[in-house]
């Protein structure tokens, strides 16, 4: 087998949603496992939708992922420049090409005659099919030449032969079939002198030797456009492999309103990369048994075309939340730090040069319990802040609690008194303290908490009095007493 070369191929029109960073991540699993290249290309033709920002996001999304290409831009490679806007003068030459050999042609016709076109087929009483009506197919050499030298504007169309089957391989989904008669003479060269969609497409992919182009399966329906053009400049056609659709939880396509977010949205939420990466991952593709939980190297290694399947995947956020929470508990405190840090300081929580020493046995303490790295920071303002308000269910169960006052004031006088100050005595002192009372530890140990804490649940407490410090823990368990 020649060697393996894939791409994904954005348009910097917006962010990278998650059905594409799907797409380049399939295309990285296939070319790494195969000893192969993973291409990006940008496909930055249509400049009326071009947008800079959605190209750095794009570039960004890519790497967070650990999607890195092997060529591309800011990489390089022997087969660039890897922005289609760059690559003008060779789909001209290309498209004049297909002109002189008698296989496309010069189309005049204004943007006002093709709507009064598109119009009069719309509302005719037996409607044909909507498309180009080839008027300007049968010019003579002489009359375009003609229109050219008048500087006329035109664009060059694919002449479509009629009657035909066309016929291609997908991996995914055997063989398909297109009927000619169903394609009108699609245009390949825009007035402006930039390419449509499908003459860079297969240009480039002919240029930068791809082998496989695995794409979503809303790009069927463009193969057989893709299979005349390979045809008429008498290449060889690549092996296509059409993924399947992602559906929202509500039904339908995924998209924005649907909650296809961005890459980044999910970074900023809180998902780790491996996460989404292994969670995509599985969105169309199996590795064969019930496993969920691969490292990279083994989604690597288990990755092949002929597990994934044509039906549509469902994006079950409940388990991506479930996916990122077990990669936040298995991950170190260490790992986490990056991003805890910055959202505590955007919280005013803490300084940015605060000791990251510090925040390493807090994070410990705090990331088995979240789903999400966000839900970190957001759950760890009472290490940091004097609680101001206090949960409302556990605020119940202590009104109930006749001792509560004097239990407090015990635990706050023990603390206070304690000459060898650490986790360690602190722990030893409530379980004196409960032991000498007779109580269980739900009589102390939960207004002791809500105290100190605000809320009803956490980490043991005797490690939040620790890393909190003697004053203020003690402080603020008078200050509770005081609001009795």
């Amino acid at each position: 087998m020649s060697e393996i070369r894939v791409r994904f191929a954005p348009s910097p029109t917006g962010y990278l949603h998650v059905g594409g960073a799907r797409t380049a991540l399939f295309n990285y699993l296939f070319a790494k496992k195969n000893g192969g290249k993973f291409l990006l290309r940008i496909e930055d033709t249509d400049r009326t939708r071009y947008h800079e920002g959605a190209l750095d996001e794009i570039f960004t999304s890519l790497r967070w992922m650990g999607l890195d290409w092997d060529e591309g831009p800011e990489v390089g490679g022997d087969c660039g420049p890897y922005f289609q806007s760059e690559r003008l003068e060779l789909y001209k030459k290309y498209a004049d090409e297909l002109v002189e050999k008698g296989l496309a042609y010069h189309c005049f016709c204004s943007s006002e005659r093709l709507e009064q076109l598109r119009a009069t087929q719309e509302s005719s009483e037996n409607p044909q099919a909507t498309g180009y009506d080839r008027h300007c197919r049968g010019l003579s050499a002489d009359e375009v030449k003609a229109k050219l030298a008048a500087g006329e504007p035109s664009v060059i169309r694919l002449k479509i032969p009629d009657s035909q089957t066309i016929t291609f391989d997908d991996v995914i989904r055997g063989k398909i079939s297109f009927e000619s008669d169903t394609l009108d003479d699609f245009v390949l060269l825009k007035t402006d002198g930039f390419p449509t969609y499908h003459l860079a497409n297969v240009i480039d992919d002919h240029f930068m030797r791809v082998s496989h182009v695995l794409r979503g399966d809303e790009w069927i329906t463009s193969a057989p456009k893709h299979v005349l053009l390979y045809r008429a400049f008498g290449w060889e056609t690549p092996i296509w492999a059409h993924l399947p659709v992602i559906l929202s939880e509500t039904g339908g396509k995924l998209s924005k309103r649907k909650g296809a977010a961005s890459v980044m949205d999910y970074y900023r939420e809180g998902v780790l990369p491996h996460a989404l990466f292994n969670f995509l991952a599985l969105l169309g593709w199996s590795p064969g048994d019930d496993k969920e939980i691969m490292t990279l190297e083994e989604m690597i290694e288990l990755f092949t075309l002929d597990r994934i399947g044509a039906k549509p995947s469902v994006f079950d956020s409940k388990k991506l939340e479930w996916m990122n929470g077990h990669y936040i508990t298995e991950a170190s405190a260490e790992t986490l730090l990056p991003e805890v840090k910055p959202a505590l300081v955007e919280l005013c929580y803490i300084n940015a040069d605060y000791d990251d020493s510090k925040l390493i046995p807090v994070i410990e303490m705090m990331k088995g319990r979240s789903k999400k790295v966000t839900e970190i920071a957001g759950t760890l303002n009472y290490f940091f802040v004097k609680p101001s308000e206090f949960d409302e269910g556990s605020m119940k169960k202590l009104a109930k609690q006749d001792n509560l006052v004097e239990v407090l004031t015990d635990i706050a006088n023990g603390i206070e008194s304690l000459t060898d100050f650490s986790a360690e005595s602190v722990d030893a002192l409530f379980h004196s303290y409960m032991e000498t009372k007779g109580l269980g530890f739900g009589k102390v140990g939960m207004p002791i908490r809500v105290a100190i804490t605000g809320v009803g649940g956490g980490p043991s407490m005797h490690d939040v009095i620790a890393f909190i410090g003697k004053e203020e823990s003690v402080a603020r368990l008078r200050a509770f007493i005081e609001m009795k």
